[in-house]
């Protein structure tokens, strides 16, 4: 039999998001039945809801920051036993058999990954998120959440945390490395934690001061307002590697002149509108201009493993459910510091 649990769903495209019931599967051989404890709000799931990434199945349940507990196992599972703390991030599938999913990264999958919600499941089902109280999930897309992480702390990491984290890792952040983070949010705070934490000399470049005091408790080295033409100026070429963490549209080419010869400019943030770029920008000192996303299910286990040796968890603030429109407004006000994360255990009074 299915189970039928509670949920936040936004019923149509800019709609606000209300209290229903969702189905769950069986729980399969390989599948893992997660109790949700914790599920953080991101800035995909307002995009996504809101339609700015195009039509979507609704109703959605957005959601893919989730840390809950083990309720049930299938037959088949071996990694996570009943009681286990687990998390899910992005993904909750792919085809297991092309080239970038045999190498570990899924996330990458030339069959399409499957997302956590809003996504076509392989059984040809719609794939509905954390803003619920369980989930049923592949063992396989299942990570373990490591005893010393705070759990709601760590949801923001499934999403914020190996989206930055992948980058940072994969174009070498550490010592003798210059990193600049563009914004400090959800995912630029993470960003500037990870980087610190590997070792990278790391300086936040957003709009104005008015966090200046935050970013440098967080581990920045050194805190630029961009609006202050001299000191961009000054930072010309200085940078190896740049993580623009912006979901809106930015002067790509200012940036890129900030950084060193063989420097890459990575955007992990996802703006709808194109970001123009000067070819000459780009010659004049052999940039890069890349862009990234999560990371495969290996990998952003390596991160919570990394963030549970560091002591790293998201700068939090828990709402219960009924609060999730007005964190939306929030969010798009840049009025949180820095990830709403949702106390599922509200959803059965509110549902």
């Amino acid at each position: 039999m299915t189970m039928q649990v509670h949920a936040y769903a936004a019923p149509a495209a800019g709609q606000p998001l209300a209290p229903t019931t969702i189905e769950r599967r069986d729980v399969g051989a390989n599948d893992v039945l997660i109790q949700i404890q914790y599920a953080g709000i991101c800035h995909s799931d307002i995009h996504t809801v809101n339609g700015d990434w195009g039509p979507q199945p609704f109703p959605v349940v957005p959601g893919h920051e989730i840390v809950g507990v083990v309720t049930e196992v299938g037959d088949g599972v071996t990694r996570h036993a009943v009681g286990d703390r687990v998390g899910v991030g992005c993904l909750v599938n792919s085809c297991r058999e092309c080239v970038n999913c045999l190498k570990g990264e899924e996330q990458y999958c030339l069959n399409g990954a499957i997302g956590t919600y809003a996504a076509t499941d392989r059984d040809g089902t719609t794939t509905q998120g954390g803003y619920s109280t369980h989930v049923v999930v592949d063992a396989d897309f299942v990570v373990s959440v490591p005893d010393g992480l705070d759990p709601a702390a760590a949801a923001p990491l499934l999403c914020a945390g190996i989206t930055t984290y992948a980058p940072l890792r994969h174009w070498n952040a550490g010592p003798g490395k210059k990193v600049a983070v563009v914004g400090l949010g959800g995912l630029g705070h993470m960003a500037v934690k990870i980087a610190h934490a590997l070792g990278a000399e790391v300086t936040v470049l957003s709009q104005s001061l008015k966090k200046q005091e935050d970013g440098l408790r967080l581990g920045a080295d050194d805190y630029v307002a961009t609006s202050d033409p001299e000191a961009m100026k000054a930072l010309r070429s200085r940078f190896d590697l740049i993580i623009n963490t912006v979901s809106a549209s930015i002067d790509i080419n200012a940036y890129l002149k900030l950084l060193a010869v063989d420097g890459t400019l990575v955007n992990v943030g996802a703006p709808p509108e194109p970001l123009p770029v000067n070819a000459m920008t780009l010659i004049s000192g052999r940039r890069s201009f890349a862009g990234s996303a999560i990371g495969g299910i290996a990998l952003t286990q390596e991160m919570l493993d990394f963030c549970a040796e560091h002591g790293l968890g998201a700068e939090i603030e828990v709402i219960s459910a009924d609060q999730v429109n007005e964190a939306y407004e929030r969010v798009l006000a840049s009025d949180v510091r820095y990830r709403f994360v949702i106390d599922t255990s509200t959803l059965g009074a509110s549902a």
